[in-house]
């Protein structure tokens, strides 16, 4: 992972702080959750209150990047949310950067399946990986 802005969120993340967390932010944030609307928020200081319910729910997670590509102020990152006691998460995080701050934030992540279901289109070959 090479950005350092990027580097230093899940730092505090995993330190477990949401004061750390929400200092990485823009004060005018913009999240948004595009498969999802109603769970955008606006402002740093709701990042702040969104990581206190988080860590009081998951007070073990671990974030990890699996991958990622920068593309000028854009990080696209491939993250997994380690939650013990409950399902992990998957998926992309595009996160824009500008100088030393999260501008916005769209989530694009999904609870990982715990166990084999019928495939959702059954003409399409399942694979692995």
């Amino acid at each position: 992972m090479e950005n350092p802005v990027v580097k230093r969120l899940l730092d505090a993340i995993n330190a477990h702080d949401p004061d750390a967390i929400a200092a990485n932010f823009a004060e005018d944030v913009d999240t948004s959750h595009p498969a999802h609307p109603a769970r955008a928020f606006v402002g740093r200081e709701n990042v702040r209150k969104n990581w206190v319910m988080i860590l009081k729910a998951f007070p073990d997670i671990h974030v990890e990047v699996v991958d990622s590509v920068t593309a000028g102020d854009d990080f696209w990152g491939e993250f997994h949310y380690v939650r013990p006691g409950a399902t992990d998460m998957r998926g992309v995080i595009v996160i824009t950067v500008r100088g030393d701050e999260i501008v916005r934030s769209r989530f694009f992540m999904e609870e990982v399946e715990q166990a084999p279901s019928e495939h959702p289109m059954p003409s399409v070959p399942a694979t692995s990986g």
